[in-house]
């Protein structure tokens, strides 16, 4: 999942914006090209912040060492209504709750649960190991 996805997801359930991202993996950086405006409209994912608190000369290239990562695993967490969604190998799964595979999940959890927060593995939704 590229991090300049985070400036287009919301909450599929209360459609909150922007979501928390923890990365757990992340791919060797690549080559890209050089960017002539922001490709973020709002949010800057590998940042964390709004792009209107970027000085706009570092926009460029930030955005250029943005597209060249990569995030393998990870979390997507709603800081609103407390779900959290897996990256795995890749690709967010942002189900919303009656489509999600439980023992999936749980597996996830655990064998991430030593670089997870506790709102995520203790009282994360749908989901969690407590």
């Amino acid at each position: 999942m590229k991090y300049r996805l985070l400036d287009l997801l919301a909450c599929p359930i209360d459609k909150h914006f922007p979501l928390e991202l923890i990365v757990l993996e992340e791919a060797k950086p690549r080559e890209e090209k050089a960017q002539n405006k922001p490709v973020c409209e709002k949010y800057c994912g590998l940042h964390g912040k709004n792009v209107e608190e970027f000085d706009p000369t570092d926009l460029a290239k930030e955005c250029k060492r943005c597209l060249s990562k990569e995030i393998v695993k990870g979390v997507l967490r709603c800081p609103e209504c407390g779900r959290w969604f897996p990256i795995i190998d890749e690709i967010p799964h942002m189900l919303p709750d009656e489509l999600r595979d439980s023992k999936e999940d749980v597996a996830f959890l655990r064998e991430n649960q030593d670089r997870l927060p506790d709102e995520i593995k203790l009282r994360g939704k749908p989901f969690n190991l407590a």
